[in-house]
């Protein structure tokens, strides 16, 4: 009986030696399972952070630090750094000039006002008793109406029995009745340098003047004007290119509903603008780029890489921005060597 219950302990015994060995190959295949979840987890964790962080400075970016426009400035600008007081009081100083109107000596036309009786006997008055004035000058615009100005272009028959005619001028339109030059040139600036649109253009100079214009009228104005300015923009061009230090740049604007981008070449004296994608093929209409040898001042964009005969600076302004997202994202790096071997702003 010994015997049997020995056997059957020594069975019972490596049933469970067994069973304890599964238990134990299984917590280790679960083990591995976990270490292998917290390591994805691990690397899951330091990509979100990554995001995160990107996302954040992202942002964080304005126009103070990017070249992104003012305009696009969701939440504002940071704070700018409280200055130190300079003691002195707001608004002018004392000893400061002025900058109200100052009255001139020889006014365009003199009015003079005179009371029509004495306030003591009730005698008549006029200019000629005049013992001194006090003076007021006003200064306005005269009202702007249509003048309608007829033009005859006579003929003439000599002597000789020749009949001779007289052509109009140059800028009197071919059709019978016309608006002239000054209406033409209004329009025209209004449109191009005041940005006002066609249909508010014709609304405001009906109101302004009472010509009731059409906005086709106003819109065919563009192409005259464009090809009387064509001399104009050859020399700018050429002025542009001879110069020493040029500034090219590219924003944003609007046709109607699209969005166009408008380039920029100038100098402190000469602006050349044109409407164009935002690419080399696009830059390249302007006609200053390519052919330009001198020290071009731009934001670094890829396009400016595709002109490699001129000498590159990157815009200041630009190059501030760029300083301020570094100390904004790195507020404690202060000096040393960046991850791409550079050296941090110091």
């Amino acid at each position: 009986m010994s015997s049997a219950l020995e056997s059957a302990s020594r069975e019972d015994l490596l049933t469970l030696i067994g069973l304890l060995q599964r238990q134990v190959a299984a917590a280790e295949a679960r083990a591995e399972v976990a270490e292998a979840q917290a390591a994805e987890l691990t690397v899951a964790n330091e990509r979100l952070t990554a995001r995160v962080a990107e996302l954040e400075r992202r942002l964080g970016r304005n126009s103070g630090n990017s070249s992104m426009p003012p305009s696009s400035d969701a939440f504002g600008r940071p704070e700018k750094k409280p200055q130190p007081k300079s003691g002195r009081k707001r608004g002018r100083q004392s000893g400061t000039g002025g900058s109200g109107l100052v009255m001139t000596e020889k006014p365009d036309t003199t009015e003079d006002h005179v009371p029509a009786a004495c306030t003591g006997c009730g005698s008549t008055l006029d200019q000629g008793d005049s013992v001194g004035f006090e003076r007021r000058q006003v200064r306005d615009i005269p009202l702007s109406t249509v003048k309608i100005t007829e033009h005859r272009a006579h003929r003439c028959r000599c002597a000789c029995g020749t009949i001779t005619a007289q052509a109009m001028p140059g800028h009197i339109a071919g059709s019978p009745s016309s608006y002239g030059p000054n209406l033409r040139a209004l329009a025209v600036y209004l449109l191009e340098f005041q940005h006002v649109p066609v249909e508010r253009t014709a609304q405001l100079i009906k109101d302004v003047t009472g010509a009731e214009v059409s906005t086709g009228w106003v819109a065919s104005l563009l192409g005259e004007a464009a090809g009387l300015v064509g001399d104009s923009l050859n020399l700018i061009r050429a002025l542009l290119i001879l110069g020493h230090i040029l500034h090219a740049d590219e924003t944003t604007t609007r046709t109607g509903s699209v969005r166009r981008w408008l380039h920029v070449a100038c100098t402190d004296l000469l602006t050349l603008l044109h409407l164009a994608p935002r690419s080399r093929a696009g830059a390249d209409p302007g006609g200053v780029l390519p052919h330009y040898r001198g020290v071009l001042v731009h934001d670094s964009l890829s396009l400016y890489a595709g002109y490699p005969r001129c000498t590159h600076q990157l815009c200041g302004a630009h190059l501030i921005r760029e300083l301020t997202a570094a100390e904004e994202d790195f507020p404690t790096r202060r000096s040393g060597t960046s991850r791409s071997g550079g050296l941090w702003p110091g």
